[in-house]
């Protein structure tokens, strides 16, 4: 599968001519959409309305010439290799999968059917495509994080607060993200003067006993990496972090880019 398939249909249709489809007639197209976020969670609802308008932009529009059938919310593993196998099954021209816990069972599920990725964090390392350059497969997207990015937010913590001396690293360990950008922090945490700490999570109840766990002093940092589950929690993680007065680089989610020390 050739990345121009996937560009046709969602990425860039102005590749394709109005007037070539006019010609062609307006045959109804299916998009599936396959995520782990709630519909009434602010973020889906502004990254749902900017899908919506960059199609529209293109010439697709709901009820005329495409369908969208969705599949979201969290959900074990079960739950999503249920939800994935249902979604293959209606047969969409493509799919649109966000985050890494929804993309492996949908791969799973499915080697035929295009799928476009969002926020992965790793695409390569976890075997979604074979190379950033050439995806091959069935699977093609937009990579979120790369490990070096992890000491950035590293470098942005001790700029915010100086005397930060220990810094937990929020991770989920089921992700290749999660260890590739702990790895890097780790690498580069002597030369910033901090002990770090990995705060190893899988759903909310973790969330809160890590953080609370590790939370000591008033020269506690934090950094969370990226995940679907850090995404889905952001608010939980803004609450501990105000709770425990903990410094925090918060990963770049709908969460305070620069999040200070909260009262």
């Amino acid at each position: 599968m050739k990345r121009r398939s996937f560009i046709t249909l969602l990425g860039g249709a102005a590749a394709w001519p109005l007037v070539v489809r006019a010609q062609q007639g307006e045959r109804m197209r299916r998009i599936g959409i396959f995520t782990a976020l709630s519909a009434d969670d602010p973020e889906w609802q502004t990254r749902l309305a900017a899908f919506h308008q960059g199609l529209h932009g293109l010439g697709w529009n709901v009820s005329r010439n495409i369908r969208i059938d969705y599949s979201q919310g969290p959900g074990d593993g079960e739950q999503l290799r249920r939800r994935a196998a249902e979604l293959v099954a209606l047969a969409p021209d493509v799919i649109l999968a966000t985050g890494t816990p929804i993309m492996t069972p949908l791969q799973q599920a499915t080697r035929a059917i295009p799928i476009v990725f969002t926020v992965i964090p790793d695409p390569v390392g976890v075997g979604y495509v074979d190379s950033l350059a050439r995806p091959g497969g069935n699977a093609t997207g937009f990579m979120t994080f790369e490990p070096g990015l992890g000491v950035k937010w590293l470098e942005l913590l001790k700029e915010l607060k100086p005397t930060v001396t220990r810094v937990g690293v929020l991770r989920d360990p089921a992700i290749t993200a999660g260890i590739g950008l702990w790895s890097a922090v780790h690498a580069v945490a002597a030369s910033f003067a901090v002990e770090l700490t990995p705060v190893n999570v899988r759903d909310a109840a973790e969330i809160e006993r890590g953080v609370t766990a590790f939370a000591r002093g008033s020269n506690d940092g934090l950094i969370v990496t990226g995940s679907a589950l850090a995404t889905t929690h952001r608010n939980l993680i803004i609450q501990l972090a105000a709770r425990h007065k903990l410094w925090g680089d918060l990963g770049g989610y709908a969460l305070p880019a620069r999040s200070r020390s909260i009262p």
